[in-house]
């Protein structure tokens, strides 16, 4: 037996030093993914993990849970460049985040614990079907870019029923919040599509990094990919978010109803594909 050990750990070793080690081509992949999620992030507030995960998967060849350890380490950075962006121009709705990160806390707590819990492809399918309702809705709602969100007992009480939602299928489906929370607080609360992608990228910070916290702990960061993809975002976060307050507010509602519809076709041929 003694005389198989030595070939067992120079072939582990290998393996493990073939993983550590990166091509060229990463190198220029992580930029690339950097600089598309940073400008998407700009411009329809999201944190950009719905991009940067599938393309590390098929770009990089991450595995799931190390694509998305990774994108949520990188989302740090980039989510602080777009509210600085919208903070510039007065489009972040401080308190309302506020309210809303107090939800998406206890939602994230609670979804994690409904995680084994809940059947996750009937909540996997509730999501696609609320994201065509949003969909359909955002062509029948142009919102002004005077609106602001007004504080009062229900629209308190509505936020962190908003944060909770947002909390608990990030949880379940480890789904950013910035395809729920921005059509929620147009449609709902009635802010403009500024301020709401301005909040939206507010409150990611937080959980990214409380997010980020534990993946490292459970060594599911690739940090050197994170920290480029990261940077590089920061680029063009702000040019995203000069195009987004330079297009007419029914444009924009058209390119994130697209950018939803995509987000839903993804999800539905992952649940298709997880049969």
């Amino acid at each position: 037996m003694r005389r198989f050990a030595l070939p067992i750990v120079c072939v582990r070793f290998e393996r493990e030093r073939g993983t550590g080690m990166r091509r060229r081509i990463d190198w220029v992949s992580f930029v690339v993914i950097g600089l598309v999620a940073g400008f998407m992030s700009g411009l329809f507030g999201v944190g950009g993990g719905i991009i940067v995960v599938p393309l590390l998967i098929g770009l990089a060849g991450f595995d799931q849970k190390r694509a998305a350890g990774t994108s949520l380490a990188a989302i740090v950075p980039t989510s602080i460049a777009g509210v600085v962006s919208y903070a510039l121009h007065g489009d972040v709705a401080w308190l309302a985040g506020l309210v809303l990160c107090v939800g998406s806390i206890v939602g994230a707590q609670l979804g994690s614990h409904l995680l084994h819990k809940l059947p996750k492809k009937a909540v996997q399918w509730a999501f696609i079907a609320f994201l065509i309702a949003v969909i359909v809705s955002m062509f029948f709602v142009i919102p002004s870019r005077d609106a602001e969100i007004h504080l009062n007992g229900f629209s308190i009480v509505g936020l962190i029923a908003l944060g909770l939602v947002v909390g608990i299928l990030s949880g379940i489906l480890g789904i950013g919040g910035g395809a729920v929370i921005v059509p929620m607080l147009i449609l709902v609360f009635g802010a403009s599509d500024l301020v709401a992608k301005g909040t939206s990228l507010a409150i990611m910070i937080p959980t990214a990094i409380s997010g980020t916290i534990g993946n490292v702990r459970r060594r599911n960061v690739d940090l050197p990919a994170a920290i480029t993809i990261g940077l590089c975002a920061c680029l063009t976060t702000a040019l995203g978010a000069i195009v987004a307050g330079a297009i007419d507010p029914v444009l924009a509602n058209i390119l994130f109803a697209v950018f939803l519809a995509a987000i839903a076709v993804q999800l539905s041929v992952r649940a298709i594909r997880s049969r």
